[in-house]
């Protein structure tokens, strides 16, 4: 990668990447199926503005961590998705969701709440083998309807 980092720290190479407050704010909403840059800035509730979104969405496609394709229907919509190297990312989002919840006297938001209530007594590892999976599946029926406009109608 031909980013000169500030140390040789993993964490601190880590944090070059992705350690402001969007970038993982917007992996987080593309594990939450919001893909377009419309979903990406009406859907979440920290508001993020139309600058900075698209600063983000420049720098994490620069270093392979989502990619897009362009609808099938309208070509000026863009559809990102997490790379394989973004949809890694899944279990430091996890480990983020669960230091919150343990640490932090929050009221969580209803996408929270249902998430904890669901995984509450599974095993980390196979919630994040599941959250992944089912991120990829999603990704491949994306990529086919956009990409293969001939085939059948793959509903979302």
């Amino acid at each position: 990668m031909p980013k000169q980092f500030r140390s040789s720290s993993p964490v601190s190479n880590f944090l070059d990447l992705l350690g402001d407050k969007w970038s993982l704010l917007v992996v987080r909403d593309l594990f939450l199926y919001r893909e377009t840059f419309s979903q990406l800035i009406q859907e979440g509730e920290e508001r993020i503005s139309t600058n900075i979104l698209t600063d983000r969405l420049k720098k994490l496609k620069k270093y392979g961590i989502i990619d897009f394709v362009n609808d099938r229907n309208d070509h000026k919509v863009k559809h990102y998705y997490l790379t394989d190297k973004g949809i890694d990312l899944n279990a430091i989002l996890f480990e983020m969701s669960m230091w919150s919840k343990k640490h932090l006297d929050q009221e969580f938001d209803v996408i929270a709440k249902d998430f904890f209530k669901q995984t509450k007594d599974v095993p980390r590892e196979l919630v994040i083998s599941s959250v992944s999976a089912k991120y990829k599946e999603h990704k491949e029926k994306l990529l086919d309807y956009h990409l293969n406009p001939h085939t059948f109608k793959v509903s979302f």
